[in-house]
């Protein structure tokens, strides 16, 4: 049980409205929440529940195109609700501080990260400039960034992901502020480089007194970070309990079936016995460099017709560039890459029309993937189009016919725009924008990583069931190795550019395996609050560091 302390932050009945179809629509209703000083608030549960637009109501914010209609938001004796614009302005950043889900997106890359770190102490007239790097630094030894004194100095995208996300945490730590809100902020991690994170964040909270609302989808990973978990559905509270409590035994059919999810796990199947079979994809000793950097070296594996290979990693381990690779954006300097037996030109630019069509790529961040601007029936028309020669009704009827193969009801969607879609829809055009090339081979780049566990296991589904009517092959690039258990036919286990390790996935996961893989097994986190504490300690902080860091 969480001690007695003194509230920082108490909201009663708040309501929250979002402009839809030219109409206001309540999008959270009637929720409570109590928040003691030092003390770690776990908001979970799917896509649309409100956790994010309750964690930025805690700092008296609506995004835009939402608005506060209704209850109370008090925080330390304060009543956010009708306090000014300007003095809710000082109060962000100063003491209630927000930590977003893609650090990338967030920094500015033109600007050096300790000045964006130092920008909010200065303004507020906490320290000085010089005070402020001073103080910077030591947040950065308290986090386990390498080389506290440097990394700094460098801009955004020459760190690591899980390094920046840190560097935010600092940043977000810099006028010691009371409260904290992490929106997913291990969310695109892979699972040695979140345990550093969340090593990270558990500290710094506990050094600091912070009280923290903890927002995310990850059931395993709020069990270490929350004191007290609430579940949310459409905006309303479902339930609400200590951490151990709500893990032993949760009393709503809800917050059962958040417990259930990744239930899904399809048929394994082997590849083709006959000898003369041929890979649809065969990447073959390859080695790639970006610059004089050296990124890739051999990597081989084969891809065959209907089957999924999923390739995983750690962040720098080269999954990605291979996919580049296997695309031709990036071509190898050593090596070459079948397709269906013949040759793949290095370059894209080189490659048929027809070549180009049967490779297509789904994106990890449907956000950023779809243009906002561009109508639904356009973003998946445009393959089908250019690849198809498709025009007028048959173009539409291509369009219908692939937006029903993705369960979205064309006369619903047709004329949506991206924005007006959910995570998971955003996702399902994605699938169907590379369906719309006809083609034979799909890369999944991290598909699932920033969906919550309901929604990614229905997407998983729809990939299973695409596989089975077209005959796809897909390479599943993924850090989540509970999607590799429940969608791969065969494992490829990458660090440093290379392939350590890869074989069918039954054999994958049964012992005894490569240290690195073994490494990624047991990175992975369990429905115990106390497995990150016992991780640590079996570890020590600074292999884990190490770890994360490579």
């Amino acid at each position: 049980m969480v001690p007695k302390r003194d509230v920082l932050l108490r909201i009663s009945d708040l309501r929250i409205e979002g402009y839809s179809d030219e109409k206001w629509v309540e999008i959270v209703r009637g929720v409570d929440l109590t928040l003691h000083k030092g003390e770690v608030l776990g908001l979970i549960g799917e896509s649309g529940a409100g956790k994010s637009t309750i964690g930025l109501a805690a700092m008296g914010f609506a995004r835009d195109g939402c608005r506060i209609s209704g209850g109370s938001i008090e925080f330390d004796g304060m009543e956010l609700t009708t306090t000014p614009e300007s003095d809710l302005r000082a109060l962000r950043g100063s003491r209630i501080a927000y930590v977003a889900q893609s650090a990338a997106a967030s920094f500015n890359p033109a600007h050096r990260i300790i000045d964006q770190h130092t920008e909010a102490p200065i303004q507020y007239r906490i320290q000085k400039r010089v005070e402020a790097q001073e103080d910077a630094m030591q947040l950065y030894e308290r986090l386990r960034l390498p080389n506290p004194g440097e990394i700094g100095f460098r801009y955004p995208h020459q760190v690591s992901g899980g390094q920046l996300q840190r560097a935010m945490t600092a940043m977000a730590m810099a006028c010691r502020p009371d409260l904290i809100i992490f929106d997913e902020p291990t969310t695109a991690l892979d699972v040695t480089t979140q345990i550093e994170v969340l090593a990270a964040i558990r500290d710094i909270v506990d050094q600091f007194n912070t009280a923290a609302i903890y927002i995310t989808h990850d059931l395993a990973v709020v069990a270490q970070m929350a004191d007290t978990i609430k579940v949310l559905l459409k905006g309303e509270e479902v339930e609400e309990a200590p951490t151990e409590e709500m893990l032993d035994s949760p009393k709503e059919d809800y917050t059962k079936s958040l417990w259930a999810v990744r239930s899904f796990q399809r048929p394994q199947k082997h590849r083709p016995k006959e000898a003369d079979a041929i890979p649809i994809v065969s990447v073959q000793g390859i080695d790639a460099a970006y610059g004089k950097t050296k990124v890739l070296d051999d990597v081989s594996f084969d891809i065959y017709p209907g089957m999924t290979v999923a390739v995983v990693g750690e962040s720098g381990s080269g999954k990605s560039t291979t996919a580049r690779c296997i695309t031709g954006l990036l071509p190898p300097t050593k090596g070459q890459i079948l397709f269906k037996g013949e040759p793949l030109p290095p370059r894209y630019q080189d490659r048929s029309k027809d070549q180009l069509r049967q490779a297509q790529m789904i994106y990890q961040m449907a956000d950023t993937a779809l243009n906002p601007k561009i109508r639904i029936s356009e973003i998946i028309g445009r393959p089908a189009q250019f690849y198809g020669g498709l025009h007028g009704a048959k173009l539409k009827n291509r369009v219908d016919e692939l937006l029903d193969l993705i369960e979205l009801e064309p006369s619903k969607f047709y004329n949506r725009y991206p924005p007006e879609l959910s995570g998971g829809q955003k996702q399902r055009v994605g699938i169907a924008r590379a369906l719309a090339a006809d083609p034979s081979f799909i890369i999944c780049d991290e598909v699932t990583s920033a969906l919550d566990q309901l929604v990614a296991e229905g997407i998983l589904k729809l990939l299973d069931r695409l596989q089975q009517e077209f005959n796809l092959a897909y390479m599943f690039i993924t850090h989540d190795l509970a999607t590799v258990r429940s969608i791969a036919d065969e494992v490829v286990v990458m660090q440093r550019g290379k392939v350590v390790e890869q074989g069918p996935k039954d054999e994958m996961f049964t012992p005894p395996h490569h240290p690195y893989t073994d490494l990624l097994l047991s990175s992975v986190p369990e429905m115990d609050p106390n497995w990150l504490t016992t991780l640590l300690e079996e570890r020590g902080t600074d292999a884990i560091g190490e770890a994360a860091d490579v």
